[in-house]
């Protein structure tokens, strides 16, 4: 995600001062010459990215790289116009030349480029407002995860698509990881059955979770919180994997860790502003030196634009998002699922069981942080990290050979990009690619379960939009369907 703060993203006045300028007709000529399919017209599809933090990398290189027969890049917009040059000084050592455009000269871009579609990589709090005007502009909107943060932004998107008939993309690479695959094809093979209830536990390290309480994500304005922001992506990797919809939600949330009190605790004096100034950096395991790597490049060197610091202190009290969560969700299906997420771990990966009909599904990934032995609670095969294992009801376990993929991701991204850049993808019978019914029903459980931490009541999905439909999923087993009865024990 690009690296900015809510007060240096776009202002939404600036934003819909610069939008409605340039007036209907604008729009409708440019839907016009956007009427013919690029792949008919034996040409290469036309993108235009907006957002050139550390997420957007992944999109450049595919595009000027392995994809550049088929793909084009022909305009880059940001906020901050140092990270903006780095983004177009990239291309232009791939021998690409492409302009690049303030935020607020979004119209400009697509008036003088022509993109097919454009790639959302902003701050999440801002996704829709890119989204929904490429769409009244003529584009299919591709956009990373979340696709927004409220259901208010939500249903401008859900209405836009229904007003322009353009198509959103939501980048979920979680669901084509090997091993994630690998789960979906064992449920829809019916192993266990049709699924009764799901029990999912996700861990965040005091590396990586402790990072999303010094960057932009760390006021809910701007991510939605880990519930949005983080959760996405396991709220939409369970009603893949279940090929159901969220119905109601209850949560309870608090922020427990990450706060000036366990500074103190921790035998820090006080939090301070950032890691840059701290004069109690040499104590701090915290400690986050923008010296190093990529961070220098992007966000140090760059903070003179925008006064964005990549580096604040992860105990200040200005933090709104919560560190501890905990989440119920009953599915249309007639699923449960019981979900947590802590973002101050010992060690960080996942842990799921689907109880079915049949029997039960574990599976986890150890992604970093801690070693477990075949004995351990994390799975009976650990190979990589990755343990899988099928319990028929009153059976014999057995282990399942974790399916492997090289790159980011475990593999998945490589995957989901041929899906998106190739023009002649293969056919997946997983149904992995999502659009905006799938980016919607993943955003409105954090959605709700934000809500929950307020009103300490459930929540409807069915209450927070209108117009929303079912995603398409992969033929799943159902309630339907016959069971045997099991051996006797």
């Amino acid at each position: 995600m690009d690296e900015q703060t809510r007060s240096s993203s776009m202002d939404r006045r600036t934003f819909a001062k610069t939008v409605t300028s340039a007036g209907i007709g604008m729009a409708l000529g440019t839907e016009a010459a956007f009427a013919q399919d690029p792949v008919a017209a034996g040409r290469r599809k036309r993108y235009a990215l907006v957002g050139t933090g550390g997420r957007s990398s992944m999109y450049r290189t595919a595009i000027l790289g392995t994809y550049r027969e088929h793909a084009e890049l022909v305009g880059l917009a940001d906020k901050n116009p140092g990270r903006l040059k780095l983004a177009v000084d990239d291309a232009a050592r791939n021998n690409v030349t492409v302009p690049g455009y303030a935020h607020t000269d979004f119209d400009k871009m697509i008036r003088e480029t022509r993109p097919d579609a454009v790639i959302v990589t902003t701050v999440d709090g801002f996704h829709h407002e890119y989204i929904v005007r490429a769409m009244e502009l003529g584009c299919d909107a591709i956009t990373e995860k979340p696709m927004t943060t409220t259901a208010e932004k939500c249903q401008q998107i859900l209405d836009a698509k229904k007003r322009t008939g353009k198509n959103v993309r939501v980048t979920f690479n979680y669901r084509y990881a090997p091993p994630r695959t690998q789960v979906k094809e064992l449920l829809m093979a019916g192993e266990i059955g049709d699924i009764l209830s799901v029990d999912f536990h996700w861990l965040l390290n005091t590396q990586h979770g402790a990072d999303y309480f010094r960057r932009w994500h760390s006021n809910k304005v701007n991510s939605g919180g880990l519930m949005v922001h983080k959760a996405t992506h396991h709220f939409d990797l369970v009603n893949w994997w279940l090929g159901a919809n969220p119905a109601s939600v209850f949560a309870t949330g608090k922020r427990e860790f990450y706060t000036p009190s366990m500074a103190k605790r921790l035998g820090l004096n006080s939090h301070h502003e950032r890691c840059l100034t701290c004069d109690e950096k040499s104590k701090c395991t915290f400690y986050l030196d923008l010296n190093q790597g990529s961070n220098k490049s992007l966000y140090l060197d760059q903070e003179r634009y925008d006064g964005y610091f990549r580096d604040r202190c992860v105990f200040r009290p200005d933090i709104d998002i919560e560190d501890t969560m905990n989440v119920l969700v009953h599915y249309d299906t007639g699923a449960t699922m019981s979900y947590s997420l802590n973002a101050f771990n010992a060690w960080e990966g996942y842990v799921i069981a689907f109880n079915g009909t049949k029997g039960r599904l574990e599976h986890s990934i150890v992604e970093s942080g801690a070693v477990f032995s075949p004995s351990d609670v994390v799975g009976a095969a650990v190979a990589g990290g990755v343990s899988t294992r099928i319990i028929p009801m009153r059976g014999t376990a057995r282990s399942v050979r974790p399916w492997t993929g090289e790159g980011g991701h475990g593999g998945g991204d490589v995957i989901m990009l041929n899906q998106i850049f190739l023009p002649n993808p293969e056919p997946d019978k997983f149904v992995r690619a999502s659009d905006e019914r799938g980016g919607a029903m993943s955003i409105l459980v954090g959605v709700a379960a934000n809500k929950c931490f307020e009103t300490k009541q459930p929540t409807s999905i069915a209450s927070l939009v209108k117009g929303l439909t079912s995603p398409n999923f992969a033929p799943m087993p159902r309630s339907t369907e016959p069971v045997p009865m099991p051996r006797r024990g």
